[in-house]
């Protein structure tokens, strides 16, 4: 395969100027080192900032060269899970969805370079003053959490405008050579990539998940908060629900089944926060209906305009 440089591929001695994305739920250490023996550079996601994930994924990815993601905000909870990561030398350490700046400092200190997700051009200006190395321009196209406001062809250009010379790299929507030659157009280095991923044999997610979504399409894509709510816990309300282009029956067959399975504590926490919890990710009566349905899948009480959580 033709090589494409670029500030990306020089700045992390990398083939191709391919990014995994971290996504907690898919990219563990076997998808991140197929990704990184391609050319690329494998992400792994720590999760919500989870020590044992960390150790468990570098673990699968063996002596393959591999980067670490964070959710910023869940990094601040559990901030020792940044040592863990440090102590084994990554190539990169990604922090998205919270201020870095608490962070670049140990960061750059251990050696690492340092990537910033941004979804505005506010959050891309203060993560080139935090000092990061490489920023990622994520377009509200994106799956999984996004930004709210501007999609990935208007956020780009004027991330890479007023970022420069730092190296910026797109996310949302991209998913194939078309999307890459598009991002680079655009003035950006590089591409990351995770709904893509998802589906790959290494990816950590069910199978039943990769046949729903391979056989799904686009216009099939939902917003919902259903994923969320039973990994838990859940996303602070400035960032919107995550995207899945999974068929509606296939989301309620998941949440169902992470409800079973989840401790009695865990669902009266939910249930709870049920007000917050069954704000619809979509405007619409659909959308309440699908959320009575799915995350509190009960018997309901003729004294309640909810179902009462199951004791079972």
């Amino acid at each position: 395969m033709p090589r494409i440089e670029t500030a990306l591929t020089r700045l992390l001695a990398i083939e191709h100027p391919i990014l995994l994305a971290p996504m907690g739920s898919a990219a563990g250490g076997k998808l991140a080192a197929a990704v990184t023996t391609a050319g690329g550079l494998g992400m792994i996601g720590s999760g919500q900032a989870s020590a044992t994930t960390i150790r468990q994924e570098l673990g699968e990815a063996g002596n393959i060269r591999v980067g670490i993601g964070f959710i910023t905000w869940a990094l601040e909870r559990n901030p020792a899970a940044l040592d863990v990561a440090l102590d084994a030398r990554p190539a990169a350490v990604m922090l998205s969805f919270g201020d870095p700046t608490p962070f670049t400092g140990r960061i750059k200190a251990a050696g690492c370079k340092i990537i910033c997700q941004v979804q505005t051009l506010a959050q891309a200006r203060e993560a080139a003053a935090a000092g990061a190395d490489i920023i990622i321009a994520q377009g509200r196209d994106a799956g999984g959490h996004s930004g709210t406001t501007r999609g990935t062809m208007g956020l780009v250009p004027a991330v890479v405008d007023a970022v420069a010379p730092i190296p910026v790299v797109t996310a949302g929507g991209i998913a194939d050579g078309r999307g890459l030659a598009a991002a680079l157009a655009l003035g950006a280095a590089g591409i990351s990539m995770g709904t893509r991923f998802t589906a790959a044999r290494e990816s950590l997610w069910d199978q039943a998940m990769k046949e729903a979504a391979l056989s799904a399409g686009g216009d099939q894509t939902q917003q919902t908060r259903v994923f969320d709510i039973v990994r838990g816990p859940l996303w602070p309300e400035i960032y919107p629900a995550g995207r899945c282009a999974t068929p509606s029956p296939v989301v309620g067959t998941v949440a169902k089944r992470s409800w079973r399975l989840i401790s009695r504590r865990r669902r009266k926490s939910i249930w709870r926060r049920r007000p917050m919890i069954l704000q619809p990710a979509s405007s619409g009566p659909e959308r309440v209906s699908i959320w009575s349905r799915i995350l509190l899948p009960h018997r309901r009480s003729s004294n309640a305009s909810l179902p009462r959580p199951s004791r079972r």
